[in-house]
C-alpha cells in the first residue's frame, strides 16, 4: 500500500465547510499521480517517453463521513493487477475514521490506441504495494 497524507484547506470546501466532491476526486488523482512518480513511472513520462498510458477508464466512490476543512486525511492507495490493467483501491481516514473508499480502473493502452499488456517492468514495480 501506498499512503499520504491531504491536508482539506477552506478552498477545498463549501459554504457549509464540507469538501466539494471534485475536490475529493482531485485529491485521489493527485494520489495517484504521487503514487506512480514514487515508482519511478510518472504518467507524463510514461506516455511521452514509453509511447503508453493508463487512462481512466472506470471509478466509484463511497462516501461515508464529512471531510472538512482542516482535516489531515491519510489517502491509502492499493494497485490490484490484471493482465492489461490495474485498479487502485483507495481507503481515505481521518482521525481512524474511513472517510471515503472506491477505486479508479485504469487500462493499460498505446499511446495511439489500443490496449497492450502491463510492461513487466511497471508491473514489478506496482507488485510492491499489492496485497498479496
Amino acid at each position: 500500500m501506498y499512503d499520504r497524507v491531504w491536508t482539506v484547506r477552506f478552498s477545498d470546501t463549501d459554504p457549509f465547510g464540507i469538501a466539494h466532491y471534485p475536490r475529493i476526486v482531485d485529491a485521489l488523482h493527485e494520489t495517484s499521480d504521487m503514487f506512480m512518480q514514487e515508482i519511478g513511472f510518472p504518467f507524463w513520462e510514461i506516455s511521452q517517453e514509453r509511447g503508453f498510458g493508463l487512462p481512466l477508464v472506470e471509478m466509484n466512490f463511497e462516501f461515508e463521513n464529512p471531510v472538512e476543512a482542516g482535516d489531515d486525511v491519510t489517502i491509502e492507495l492499493t494497485p490490484s493487477l490484471s493482465t492489461r490493467s490495474v485498479r487502485f483501491e483507495y481507503v481515505a481516514r481521518c482521525n481512524g475514521a474511513v472517510m471515503f473508499s472506491g477505486y479508479e480502473q485504469r487500462v493499460c493502452a498505446q499511446k495511439d490506441g489500443g490496449a497492450i499488456e502491463l510492461p513487466d517492468d511497471l508491473r514489478t514495480a506496482m507488485e510492491v504495494y499489492t496485497d498479496s
